[in-house]
């Protein structure tokens, strides 16, 4: 069973490379070039003006070619993963993967280079040679000693940055778990002595990057293959290697790990034994990072040191270390700088940022990514996990001020803060968007009321919440069952400590509650019965008559049941003195910008009444986010050639809104592609009133608007913020079951927002 398995895995593997299409990358033109003038531009004649200003000034690169976002991935295959030397050829899956790896985690775009030549001094001639292409160069999978000489020679004659991601993203990432490793085991880096297995390029980087955090160079005993390494040992030595020689008379793993803190492993399986961990320190720290198998399984160490703090290089065990939470930020922040180099104070940032990451709150998404683990800082979580989306910002900004602050680089950034929100904006793709809104938020402080506060998407929005905003969260739960779920998820926040609660089976206001939801609906057949019964099981219910009573400010919900459903209790309670639900707007974040959808929810066929306030809605709501409101009036039918029902509708609604003067652009009666796209409606409609593609598109019925809001999240990459209920004066939103942490945190920030806002 055991082969089978291996089998389906590895052609699994193979076809993962091989289909669609073989390879894991492509290359795809930026610009568009699609006729005469296009080729004129991209080609000859036009190409000459960004060369002639090249020539006059080479910092211009930056300004007309692709070189500063992109970095070379340079091997000769001799050291690969743990396949040695299998030439560069067969090393070219890895290579390509890498360059997947920095295009995901840091949009940066990456070249894969397999060079056929083993001497490092002529390696190091190509490489030299390849400066005018690439912003940087991420040398890898290179054998010890040669890749010493290679990165050596690199970084004394280039003059942008070289990094050996064998040696110095190992160290870095090491660095940042050890760090933690001694702050949850309460020691220090200048008390701790610490035994390391393998004295390849890996193992020399991070023992050099330990000194440089603190430890002292008399309390590091280096081994490799043939023992300890000492001082006058002959074999197998090269000058860094040396560079740790003890002067010793013992010889072997064995005799000097006794009382060590840390054992820190870059050799390969087997070679830490239980016995040997029994004798070192007590809560002993073990990084195993032997890849496919440790030098010492976790379940191995805890029978004999059940407080040890395990890390391993593997994805199966808690602690992987893992080059792919450092390469892909330092390389971002050093080439947003255009630095010279990555210098120590670089990686000493980086490590910084990263071991800080993880004592921070866990992000929802990288809790999502991880599901049933836990991400709560402490012996089982000492390093962030790579699909953490708070690396970029964290980690990039820190290693571009260093830069900065070190003198290395040539194009610094005068708004850190700035530039740290458009790297959070790069993988939180509704930041920017949202940052209007947030920034209102921040400037009021109200008292949101969370329906389904025992949701762990619910928890994760109120800590960011309390973390981000002025607003106080009110949370609908059981105090227990809240408190016990935030432990697990890794959140500091408790009830009634950081957030009030609603509890239905005990609050003091229940009597209150279900008294005022029977006085509203007496005369609609709720018997004190009913509205007792409801009260005590309906949060929905319980939420809009916290509003309704002043003991929240706005309300949310729908993080699970049907949105008609939330809908009618919502309307029940709060749509009177003028409120009423107008219709659902839904914000979809694209790659070529927002797109606002109405109405997704409400009105099944809206009148043309109805049309023209969830029109009014959507344009005040696309100005809260910074959005210069271009609506289109979409039906089946373009400008009147056909009578259809939708047509006539939108027809109307035409002529309401052409009643009064208005602020906006508006046009209809259109199909979407006439909507989106300028030209195809200048054909139809030469007379219109838009002139650039709209940007809230009004459907006339809900289930044209809710697929087209499915299709564009599901199948075109959109993002959704929403919806957001109009027309209830921002006392209340019902979200969708697909809502996560994120979308319900920028739901909050729009509820948040005092009405005044809204203009």
């Amino acid at each position: 069973m055991e082969e089978a398995r291996h089998d389906n895995a590895r052609q699994a593997a193979l076809d993962y490379h091989q289909f669609p299409k073989p390879g894991k990358l492509e290359i795809r033109a930026t610009k568009p070039l699609a006729n005469g003038r296009d080729l004129s531009r991209a080609y000859s004649p036009g190409v000459a003006e960004a060369c002639l200003e090249i020539k006059a000034d080479p910092a211009t690169a930056s300004l007309y070619t692709a070189r500063a976002n992109l970095v070379a991935v340079v091997t000769n295959g001799t050291a690969v993963l743990g396949l040695g030397n299998i030439g560069a050829l067969a090393s070219k899956p890895v290579m390509e993967g890498k360059a997947v790896l920095f295009k995901k985690f840091a949009n940066i775009d990456c070249f894969d280079i397999e060079l056929n030549e083993p001497d490092p001094y002529k390696l190091a001639d190509i490489v030299c040679a390849l400066e005018p292409t690439f912003g940087a160069i991420n040398l890898e999978d290179i054998k010890a000693p040669d890749c010493f000489i290679v990165e050596k020679l690199c970084r004394e004659r280039m003059n942008i940055p070289v990094f050996h991601d064998d040696q110095h993203g190992t160290a870095i990432v090491v660095g940042a778990a050890a760090t933690n490793a001694l702050h949850v085991a309460g020691k220090r880096f200048d008390e701790i002595k610490i035994v390391s297995t393998g004295g390849g390029a890996a193992g020399i980087a991070c023992l050099n990057m330990l000194l440089k955090l603190g430890v002292k160079r008399e309390n590091v005993w280096l081994c490799d293959i043939h023992g300890l390494v000492y001082e006058g040992r002959e074999q197998d030595m090269n000058p860094q290697k040396a560079a740790y020689a003890q002067p010793s008379d013992k010889r072997m793993l064995a005799e000097v790990i006794d009382g060590a803190d840390l054992f820190l492993g870059l050799s390969g399986p087997g070679v830490l034994t239980p016995e040997m961990v029994a004798r070192m320190a007590p809560n002993p720290i073990v990084f195993a990072l032997a890849n496919p198998t440790p030098e010492i399984l976790p379940d191995e160490v805890r029978r004999v040191a059940p407080g040890a703090i395990i890390a391993t290089g593997r994805s199966d065990f808690p602690n992987q270390v893992n080059n792919v939470l450092c390469f892909p930020f330092i390389f971002r922040g050093a080439l947003d700088v255009g630095a010279t180099q990555i210098n120590d104070e670089m990686q000493i940032a980086c490590i910084d940022g990263i071991a800080a990451l993880a004592r921070a709150t866990t992000s929802a998404e990288a809790a999502a990514a991880y599901r049933g683990e836990t991400l709560s800082f402490g012996p089982d979580y000492l390093i962030p996990k790579p699909f953490d989306p708070r690396l970029i910002g964290v980690v990039a900004s820190a290693v571009a001020k260093a830069a900065m602050e070190t003198g290395v680089a040539t194009r610094p950034i005068s708004d850190l803060d700035a530039y740290r929100e458009r790297l959070n904006g790069s993988v939180f793709k509704s930041a920017l968007i949202m940052r209007p809104v947030f920034e209102a938020a921040r400037k009021a402080t109200r008292r949101i009321i969370f329906a389904e506060g025992e949701d762990e998407r619910v928890l994760r929005a109120a800590n960011a919440m309390l973390e981000e905003t002025t607003d106080k969260p009110i949370l609908i739960g059981r105090p227990d069952v809240i408190a016990t779920r935030c432990e697990r998820a890794g959140l500091p926040i408790r009830p009634e400590r950081d957030f009030e609660i609603v509890n239905p089976a005990s609050d003091a206001r229940y009597r209150d509650y279900w008294g005022s939801y029977h006085e509203l609906m007496a005369r609609r057949g709720v018997t004190p019965d009913i509205a007792r019964a409801i009260l005590r099981t309906n949060s929905t219910a319980i939420a809009a008559i916290a509003v309704h009573r002043g003991d929240a400010d706005s309300m949310i919900c729908g993080a699970f049941g049907q949105y008609l459903w939330h809908l009618n209790y919502v309307t029940q309670v709060l749509a009177r003195d003028g409120l009423s639900p107008h219709g659902a707007l839904s914000l979809m974040i694209m790659e070529d910008g927002p797109l606002f959808i109405a109405d997704t929810q409400v009105n099944p066929v809206p009148t043309p009444e109805q049309i023209a306030a969830t029109t009014l809605g959507a344009v005040r709501h696309a100005r809260r986010f910074g959005v210069v409101p271009k609506v289109a009036l979409c039906s089946h039918s373009n400008f009147g050639n056909l009578e259809s029902d939708s047509g006539r509708r939108m027809r109307a609604a035409m002529d309401l809104l052409d009643a009064e003067t208005r602020s906006f652009v508006y046009e209809g009666e259109m199909s979407i592609d006439a909507a989106l796209d300028p030209e195809l409606r200048a054909r139809i409609f030469p007379g219109s009133r838009l002139d650039k593609p709209a940007n809230i598109l009004i459907f006339a019925y809900s289930d044209a608007a809710n697929a087209a809001r499915n299709m564009l999240r599901m199948k075109a990459g959109g993002l959704e913020v929403g919806p957001i209920l109009m027309g209830m004066g921002n006392k209340a939103h019902i979200v969708t079951p697909s809502i996560t942490s994120r979308g319900l945190l920028n739901i909050s920030a729009l509820a948040g927002t005092p009405v005044a806002h809204y203009g």
